[in-house]
């Protein structure tokens, strides 16, 4: 190889800031690269992250390399701890960190997996850690084997690390990747598919992590996005798993994050034999001050008690007599406390009523906010249609999803707010309903925005679909850009024969290395045999672009004329046998590479016995355009073709002269010569023929027509040893 190898951004032996040598590269990405390094000053080894150098000027970048350096506020074991950013004099930024020691959890999926008992003791100790993180409101997003080290091989010592991607869920928080999905697909949750991320996300991970981890494998989600749809609507298969790792990953993985395990203290509360309440006595113990709640919905979380948690059953309702204004305040017996209590049981209730959607028809139901307000319909070819991502209201999702129904598809769709021009769900179902009729489509919106493409093997679908959806064709008050391109459908092999027999006039037309599926978009089309003259070629081109599309076509067809395609139907099947035909200019004698002659020119032509023949006998005849066939060896002049007579006693490559020049022939009548005129302009053929007998009776005449010839030809063919020819081209000039 040539091109020079990446030499990264620092290189080992490197100094920076007159503090850290690096020592070992660790790893290296699309933006940035991390290196092992040691301290000048402590001797402490550190890991560097550092941005290529196109990115250390990004402010995008940069904020993202910050938002790293801010994770230093998580203390705990099982996080990797962070320290600052630093910039080198010419300008690179690197990031200073921990230097964890040991082998990640995919290093041990790719040696088999491990125990289920190693297993609890890693979701034990990661699980503390994403207490500490969530704690803070930062969410991993990108939880994966590759991203937890056990230190030392100690399960009990496994820490998080590489919180590149990870969000701030604090309210006005802002990331590089922001709410765009992130993560990879084998770990990440349903939900981030269409966007939407928090604290569940990384508790589905960590479950699906410890999955492979058991079985020594990554869970199948298909090959394309369709497939992992689907697969992410399913519950991981845990069948085999033994207790208790089986009924955490089940709890921690299910599809629906409103089933799985809320809070990474929930998770640590199933490790240890825990329970978790219901909602509603959730909810209730929250007002009442007895546990914390999360922001995003329930949270539910061990108390500083060992004793187990009751659920508390709502109060009966009784008359409440009323008291008078002027009564006054109780002070005594907790009459104070009691009424209090009341208020925040009946608040309670509310809250239930309202977050159970008893109130909807009063008020409407309140969705999650989703940002960005994500939806992608897609169909891969072959397969069927699917759409997943977020909808403002109940109606829209029975809308797409009965459209999805009709067309045999699959839908997964979250109730979600945000902020979307009216009829967005019917302006949406309008465009699948319109993309339903491609082989293959995508449609991707965020909010009213959209990306829309497709393929199709119809020209003229395509030149409707595009009218349609130009600028100013999307429905509604959505808006975007389509682009839907014309992809030549697979063309069978049989579809062209017919195209080839029509022309047909000189010997058959072959398909040469004809797909056996068909001609896909990328093949080329070569087609390869012989036709009688140019208008044939010409309408057999144009035959086969018109049946093609868009892909190449080689012609590799020799224009003849009838008298070489006459003859050439009787030639037989030889092989060559090494004789060489040269074409000279009679003026001078110089050799005719090309074989071109012009009007007035006379060709002068020898023929070459190799010097391995020595017996047998010659023929050479020359096909012209008129019809005729000019017989050189043997003929009225020269009768002799015997190999041996023709040697003379010589060894080794003879030639012979068949045909002279214009001078020669005036000299010796008896000599044949040549010269061309516009009578006869086009292509030539020249035969040598070998065989170790005659093969016709008697001498042919000198000049005779192309059917004479044939038909003396096809009573001997058989005896025919070897077969050479070249042609010669005439033209005016």
């Amino acid at each position: 190889m040539s091109a020079a190898q990446h030499q990264g951004i620092f290189q080992v032996g490197d100094v920076l800031n007159n503090t850290y040598r690096i020592e070992e590269v660790l790893g290296r990405g699309g933006t940035s690269e991390v290196y092992k390094a040691r301290s000048e000053i402590s001797g402490r080894v550190m890991a560097l992250k550092a941005l290529r150098q196109e990115f250390s000027r990004n402010d995008d970048f940069l904020a993202l390399m910050t938002r790293e350096e801010e994770m230093r506020e998580i203390r705990h074991d099982a996080v990797v701890r962070y320290f600052d950013n630093q910039r080198t004099d010419d300008g690179l930024v690197y990031l200073v960190m921990d230097y964890v020691e040991g082998p990640d959890l995919d290093t041990k999926i790719k040696a088999g997996g491990m125990s289920a008992e190693d297993l609890m003791i890693v979701a034990r100790r990661v699980t503390e850690g994403l207490v500490a993180a969530h704690a803070k409101k930062i969410v991993h997003r990108d939880l994966s084997p590759d991203n937890i080290i056990l230190r030392h091989g100690n399960p009990a010592d496994a820490v998080i690390i590489d919180f590149g991607i990870a969000k701030d869920t604090n309210e006005g928080a802002q990331t590089i990747v922001g709410n765009e999905f992130a993560g990879k697909y084998a770990y990440a949750a349903p939900e981030q598919l269409s966007g939407q991320t928090d604290a569940r996300a990384d508790i589905y991970a960590l479950g699906a992590l410890l999955l492979a981890a058991y079985r020594g494998a990554a869970p199948k989600i298909g090959s394309n996005p369709m497939e992992v749809i689907e697969h992410k609507a399913k519950p991981l298969d845990t069948e085999g798993v033994p207790e208790p790792l089986k009924s955490l990953i089940d709890k921690m993985t299910h599809p629906d994050r409103a089933a799985r395990l809320q809070t990474a203290q929930a998770v640590l509360a199933q490790i240890d034999g825990g329970t978790v309440e219901d909602d509603a006595a959730v909810a209730i113990a929250a007002l009442l001050g007895d546990i914390e709640a999360d922001d995003d919905k329930t949270v539910v979380r061990p108390v500083a008690t060992a004793a187990k948690k009751t659920p508390v059953a709502p109060p009966k309702q009784t008359p409440v007599q009323k008291t008078p204004d002027t009564a006054p305040a109780k002070t005594d017996g907790g009459g104070g406390k009691m009424a209090a209590l009341a208020v925040v049981l009946v608040a309670a209730l509310g809250a239930g009523g309202y977050f159970g959607g008893f109130f909807d028809s009063l008020l409407g139901p309140s969705y999650p906010r989703a940002e960005p307000y994500s939806f992608m319909a897609q169909r891969v070819a072959g397969q069927a249609p699917a759409v997943i991502g977020n909808v403002p209201s109940e109606a829209v999702e029975d809308e797409i999803t009965n459209l999805m129904d009709e067309l045999g598809g699959l839908a997964d769709l979250t109730l979600s707010s945000g902020d979307l021009p009216d009829n967005w769900g019917a302006d949406i179902a309008q465009l699948i309903g319109m993309l339903s009729v491609l082989p293959e489509w995508q449609m991707q919106a965020q909010g009213a925005e959209v990306t829309i493409t497709g393929e199709t093997g119809d020209a003229t679908q395509r030149a409707q679909l595009m009218a349609l959806l130009g600028p100013d064709g999307l429905p509604g008050g959505l808006t975007g850009t389509a682009d839907i391109t014309f992809v030549a459908p697979i063309l069978s092999p049989a579809a062209l024969e017919p195209i080839l027999a029509a022309s047909e006039n000189c010997g058959p037309l072959t398909l040469i290395d004809a797909p056996p599926t068909g001609y896909g978009p990328e093949n080329q089309v070569l087609v390869a045999g012989k036709v009688a003259d140019v208008g044939t070629r010409a309408t057999l081109s144009d035959a086969l672009v018109a049946a093609i599309g868009a892909r190449d076509l080689l012609l590799n067809v020799d224009v003849l004329n009838p008298t070489l395609c006459l003859v050439d139907a009787v030639l037989p099947n030889a092989p060559e046998g090494g004789f060489e035909l040269t074409f000279r200019m009679g003026a001078d004698g110089s050799e005719n590479q090309t074989g071109r002659y012009f009007i007035g020119e006379n060709p002068v032509i020898d023929v070459t016995i190799p010097a391995a023949v020595t017996s047998g006998y010659l023929f050479v005849s020359a096909l012209d355009v008129t019809g005729n066939v000019f017989h050189l060896l043997p003929n009225t002049n020269i009768e002799n073709n015997a190999i041996a007579d023709l040697r003379a006693g010589q060894d080794g490559p003879v030639t012979v002269r068949l045909a002279h020049s214009l001078a020669a022939a005036v000299a010796d009548p008896g000599k044949l010569a040549f010269e061309v005129d516009e009578t006869s302009l086009g292509k030539t053929k020249f035969i040598v023929l070998h065989s170790e007998d005659q093969i016709f009776q008697g001498i042919r005449p000198t000049v005779e027509s192309a059917a004479g010839f044939v038909e003396a030809l096809r009573t001997y063919v058989g005896a025919v040893q070897t077969l050479d020819s070249r042609i010669l081209v005439t033209a005016a000039p």
